[in-house]
Order: C-alpha cells, then structure tokens, then sequence
C-alpha cells in the first residue's frame, strides 16, 4: 500500500486505521455516503424554511463571541446567484480550516437571522473554484486522523481504473441478470464514479451480493456438515398421540400452524437430524406446535424434553401441557432446581428408566446428574436466553436427538437469515380464534390522571393491569419516574388496591414471589422494569401502561405489550408519552399489532449499526449489505451458495475455486468447513 503514488508511509498507516492494508481493501473501501452537487439550490433561491444544498466560494470568514461566552465560527459564501451567510455556533476551529478562496459545499436548513442565515448540518472543502467536483456526485469516505476523505477520494481517482481492472467477477452470469446488477469492474466505477445516486445504489447492490454469497456459502457448508456428519432419528407418523391431540383440541389449528407441524414432521421422518427454528409471534400458539412434535417422538417411544429459561415459564409451560395431554394419558413431568432433593431424585430416576415420557423444565434439565433413558427430542423455549453450553449440554443428553429451538421475539427475515442461516425455519404469524385484541392507545401527560383512574377502575372491577417503566430509581440526570416511587405512590394513593413491584435488581426468588401473586390474582397491579418483557401468562391481566415508551425500540414495546390480550377481556395498551409531541415511530407502532411488521420497522429505525449490535446473538459485521433494504439479495445469496454446494461441496472445481478463496479469505476460521480429506 505505502509504495502506491499518493500514499506512503504515514498514509499507509492512517489507512491501516481504517482496515485498508491491501490495494484490495483500498478498491473497497466505499463511500458512505454521497452529496449530489448536481443539483444544488442557487443562493438566491435559499429561502427561510428550506433545507437545501448550495456550492459556493467563500469570501470572508471570522469568529464572533456571544454573551453566553459561545464563540460562533461565520462565514459568508457567494456563488453565480448571490450570497449566503452561514453559521456554526461552538465550532470557532473551522476558522483555521475553512479560508477565503476555497469552494465549499454546504447543506443544511435556512433561517431567518438577521437575515437569511444557514446552520450547515454538512460542510465540505471541495477546493477552489477550479476544483472538479462542483456539479457532480461527490463521495464521501470513510475518513480517519491524518487522512481526509478529500485524500481518500483523490488517491482512489488516481488508481481507480488499474485497480477496477484487476478485480475478478466471480458471480455467475444468471444471478447478475435477474436483478439487474453490472459486472464487478462496472459496480466499483459506479460507486467510486458515479454519474447519479441511483448509479452508486445499483453498483453497492452489486458488490453487496457477493459479501452475502461468502456468508451463506460458511452457513450452508456448517449446516451440510451437521445433517451429513450426524445421524439422527429417523421418527415414523403413527398418528396415535398426534391424531388424538388433533382430535381433542378445543380450536381449530391455524393454517401457520399446520404448515409448520407439517415442516417439522417432515425433519423428524428423515434420517438426518433435524435442528429447526420456529419463531412466532405473542399468542401464535408455538406451544401446541411443539407438543405435536413431542408426541410424534413419544408415538414412537422415544422421550422429550422442553426446557424454558425461568422456573416460572416452566411451570406455564407444564400447566398448559398437563391440560392439553391429560385425554391423551399422558403424565408430563416438572423438574426445577428449587425441588427438594428428594423430589429431584426420585424425577431423576423416573427420567433414567422411562417411565417419564415428556419433561419440562429449567436448567435443571442439563445437569450431570440427569440421565435419560431415550431422549428423542429436545424443545429449547426462548433459545437466546440460554448460554451455548446449556443448549450444547441438553442436546447431547440423548443419542443425536432432534432439536427444535423457539423464540416469541419476530426477527425480521434478513436477520434470520444471517444469524439462523444453518437453520431451517416455520414462522407462525395468524393468531388462533378466541385470542383478544389488544387496543394500542398513545396518551400524552395532559391524559395522565384519566390513564391511572382506568388501572384504578380495572382493579376495582376485578381485572388486573401492568405498569412498565424504563429505569428502577429516580436519577437526576433521567427525568424519569421511577418503578420504585410508581409503587410507592400507587399503594399510597390506593389502600384498596394491591400494587407489586418487580425490577432486575431484586433477586430472582423475590422476583418469582412478585409474578407468582400477581399470576395467582393477589397482586393486582404490578410495577415493572421490562423483566416482564417475556414473562408469566396472565389471562386476567388486561390493561398494560408504558411510561416513557420513547425510551423502548419498538420489538421491545411489541413484547411488553403481548403481556396483555391472552384472556377475554378487551384489553388495551396505552403509550403515556414524556410530553405532547407523540415520536412518528409511535404512531406506526399503534396502528399494527403484527410483530414480523414491527420487527422490520424496528430494524429500519436502528438500520445496519444497531442491527448487528448483539454480537453475542450471532451478528455479521458486514461493511458492504445493509438491511432491511438487501433482504431480497440475501435471500438470493443463501439459494446460490446451497446450488454451488449441492454441485460441488467442497468448492474443488475449477471455476469454484476462487469463490472459496476469497470466501474464505472473508472468513478464516471456516477453513475447518472446507478441508478436504
């Protein structure tokens, strides 16, 4: 890098700082972003109100004090049309970078000071007046300390078409022209040379494809490895157990939920093991679609196994399941660590010769001490919430059980395509009948003692309702209410009412005692941190109060608000704002109750930073792809990259070898997915 003209040394490391060590990673080291200075606003035409782009040259500069002690750096730009005065309160260092003489692009809304008067969001020194750049797409770069984007963009202009020349185009002619994207060599002019924004979004698609593809072909490769590598149980559909639960079910199964029995059937009957995500949206009834799968295992006389993250959603799980297979005659059995030993033991031994078919249970279940006698299948609820070596450890229990992972959280397609690539996936999205509507209301401050007069009356009435807050004590530096002063407050304000409070910092017996009364009816109004998020079922709960919700990412409020709606009274969630001015994003929150939809919302409002911010969940840093805008290209990238795999696993033909290579090259560690012999 440092012997190409323009870098050198000192370069070469600032550039090392950005990731770009090779003329490769220098080639795609892209723009984040573009400013179109080919249709900019004359200054003229800069009215008070816009919020427009002008390019101009500067014709004096200075810095003026202002009582407060803020020292305001100033600047007065002229073009063709006239001039613009512009402002930067708090930024008197631009007076050493921006000077007379230079051409400036700067964008940002105009208002009235004075006179007219810009507050430029966006500066950029594009030179002097002579200076190329003015009436074109101009890149933006990544930049660091020592290296400006300006540079950035010089150096790249300079090399750009040796560089562009020597990058081969390793993506099959097909996929190119079904959606329309250039070669490799065209996509790299588009983005570093654009002609037009839309000419840089089609060349980013272009060499987003190709990121995805090394991607999916590791994930495709891991899951190849995993089906061919172990053998699991080959189960037969006797339709015993499963014919009689079908016939005993007091509803109808939803169309989601017999395609996903059918999906899931279909792994169990192969000979491969399966390992299959069923995500499903609050109240899509995963449950039950889980127990067709534990009675296909127990038809054939193997065991099954559902462990749940907390004790209490273990014996939610337990008494569901009880009601469910009583007809059927089956007995499930309740394993948790706060059993008495002798308890443990003696459901130990049951588990250990058979005579226990179906187990719920905690982490209890993973235990050395538990044996099974033939475990066949092993249900994960709310996998995230387990540590790799607690599912590890509950998978190998048996003889290559199948597993079949559950989430209530909605993970937006292109996410579960990065995260859960290796696995198959049945989504349940329809909500059985007989479940309640959950009516979203946004109420700002003026509302509020209408908003608690409801709660109020809903205790009175025999109902019981949730109040979530944001933070667990008053702080100065959050303008919050604090779930410890609600309690306090509403038992005080209401002797008649019982009010309970539960927040992350109690520990976790305490925390169950809490949920326990407030799911046993003793507790009607419980105070809550977002502990509840996924938490007990309470048909009786009815009313769900979220102070702040500004303060949550939408997936987070759609889970709070799943806490209500499971019974039959109408139930209602109610947003109480901070202040009049109700955020966008909550309005389009209240208007659907479909959490794929909010997960999507949710995902664009954070966009690719925040998404791939849970590392520790199994998140690609991808510096090319954004989501959910690439969602369709990665769909695409997972078909490519099992089609090369299907016709030549190991990526050892000629024409294949590349794509590993620089697969791999993307990707060290998954050396071990492709070593031959």
């Amino acid at each position: 890098m440092q012997f190409l003209k323009g870098i050198g040394e000192k370069r070469a490391q600032a550039f090392e700082r950005l990731g770009v060590v090779t003329v490769q990673d220098l080639l795609f080291h892209l723009p984040h972003r573009y400013i179109d200075a080919s249709s900019v606003t004359p200054m003229a035409r800069a009215r008070v109100g816009d919020d427009v782009a002008c390019v101009g040259t500067v014709v004096t500069t200075g810095v003026l004090p202002t009582r407060k002690g803020l020292r305001i750096f100033h600047a007065v730009l002229r073009d063709s049309s006239g001039t613009l005065e512009c402002a930067w309160p708090g930024q008197a260092f631009l007076d050493r970078v921006v000077v007379p003489g230079q051409l400036v692009l700067v964008a940002g809304p105009v208002r009235f000071y004075h006179g007219r008067q810009m507050a430029p969001r966006e500066l950029v020194i594009l030179g002097d007046p002579a200076d190329a750049d003015a009436g074109r797409i101009i890149p933006i770069y990544p930049a660091t300390d020592g290296l400006s984007h300006k540079q950035i963009r010089a150096i790249l202009a300079q090399h750009l078409d040796a560089m562009a020349a020597l990058a081969p185009d390793l993506l099959p002619e097909p996929l190119r022209r079904r959606f329309g994207l250039p070669v490799v060599r065209d996509a790299l002019f588009a983005v570093h040379r654009p002609v037009s924004v839309i000419d840089a979004e089609l060349g980013r698609r272009r060499l987003a494809i190709d990121e995805l593809l090394d991607l999916q072909l590791m994930l495709a490769r891991a899951r190849q490895i995993a089906r061919e590598g172990q053998r699991g149980t080959q189960f037969d559909v006797k339709r015993t157990l499963t014919t009689q639960l079908r016939e005993h079910l007091p509803w109808e199964l939803t169309a989601d939920q017999k395609q996903a029995i059918r999906e899931i059937f279909d792994d169990m009957t192969k000979v491969e093991r399966m390992h299959r995500l069923l995500m499903g949206d609050v109240g899509t009834g995963k449950t039950v679609v889980a127990l067709f799968a534990m009675l296909l295992a127990l038809e054939n006389d193997y065991q099954a196994a559902l462990m749940a993250p907390t004790e209490l959603l273990a014996e939610q799980h337990y008494a569901s399941l009880s009601r469910l297979v009583a007809p059927l005659g089956v007995v499930p059995e309740l394993l948790l660590g706060r059993l008495g030993a002798a308890d443990k033991r003696a459901a130990r031994t049951r588990l250990a010769d058979g005579e226990t078919r179906l187990v719920v249970g905690t982490h209890a279940l993973v235990q050395d001490q538990v044996a099974f006698h033939r475990l066949g299948l092993v249900v994960i609820d709310e996998q995230h919430r387990f540590g790799v070596e607690q599912r590890a450890a509950l998978m190998h229990k048996g003889d290559a059980p199948d597993v079949l992972l559950l989430t209530a959280t909605p993970i937006p397609r292109s996410l579960a395509l990065t995260r859960f690539g290796d696995l198959d996936a049945s989504v349940l999205k329809a909500r059985p009948p007989g479940r309640g509507v959950v009516r979203t209301a946004l109420r700002t401050p003026a509302h509020r003692n209408r908003v608690f007069e409801f709660v109020r009356r809903t205790a009175h009435e025999g109902g019981q309702a949730y109040v979530v807050l944001p933070v667990i004590e008053e702080s100065e530096r959050a303008d919050l209410r604090a779930a410890e002063t609600m309690a306090a407050s509403l038992t005080t304000q209401w002797p008649d009412v019982r009010v309970g409070l539960v927040h992350g910092r109690l520990n976790p017996l305490e925390r169950d005692q809490v949920m326990r009364a407030f799911r046993d009816g003793s507790v009607q109004v419980l105070v809550a941190t977002t502990v509840i998020e996924v938490g007990i079922d309470v048909p009786n709960a009815s009313v769900m109060v979220i102070e702040h919700p500004e303060r949550f990412g939408l997936a987070q409020l759609h889970q709070l608000r799943g806490r209500v709606g499971r019974g039959e009274r109408e139930s209602h969630c109610i947003l109480l704002t901070a202040s009049g001015d109700v955020p966008e994003r909550l309005r389009a929150f209240a208007q659907t109750d479909d959490g794929f939809k909010i997960a999507e919302l949710d995902l664009a409002e954070r966009r690719h930073g925040d998404l791939l911010g849970a590392r520790q969940s199994g998140g690609i840093d991808f510096k090319i792809a954004h989501f959910p805008d690439d969602t369709d290209l990665l769909s695409e990238a997972r078909a490519l990259a099992r089609a090369l795999l299907e016709d030549d696993a190991m990526l050892v033909k000629r024409e294949n070898r590349p794509i590993r290579e620089r697969a791999l090259a993307r990707y060290p560690r998954g050396d071990v997915l492709f070593r031959v012999g």
